[in-house]
C-alpha cells in the first residue's frame, strides 16, 4: 500500500474473514465430512480400485487441501487489488 492510500479496513476484513471461514468450511466437509462421517455411504462408489470414502481419507483430501491453498492465494490477490493494499 503506497502511503496516504486509504481504504476500508472494515470491509477487506469481511472479504478475508470469508474466505478463511469458507475455506474452513470445504476443509472440514472434505476431511472429516468425506473421510469420516459420511464414508460408509461412499464406500459403494468405486473408483481408482477402492472406495470412494477411502479415496478422500487417503487422496481426495491432500488434493482438496493443495487446491485450497493456491485458491486461497488467488483470492487474497484479487481481495488485496480490490481494496489497493496488494504488493507491488
Amino acid at each position: 500500500m503506497s502511503a496516504g492510500h486509504s481504504y476500508d479496513a472494515e470491509a477487506y476484513w469481511k472479504a478475508n474473514l470469508r474466505l478463511i471461514f469458507g475455506s474452513l468450511i470445504v476443509w472440514a466437509l472434505v476431511s472429516y465430512g468425506f473421510a469420516i462421517l459420511l464414508r460408509p455411504m461412499l464406500a459403494g462408489i468405486p473408483i481408482g480400485g477402492t472406495d470412494l470414502g477411502f479415496w478422500f481419507a487417503q487422496q481426495g483430501s491432500i488434493l482438496t487441501f493443495i487446491a485450497l491453498i493456491f485458491h486461497y492465494a488467488w483470492r487474497m490477490n484479487k481481495i488485496d487489488e480490490k481494496f489497493g493494499v496488494h504488493e507491488e
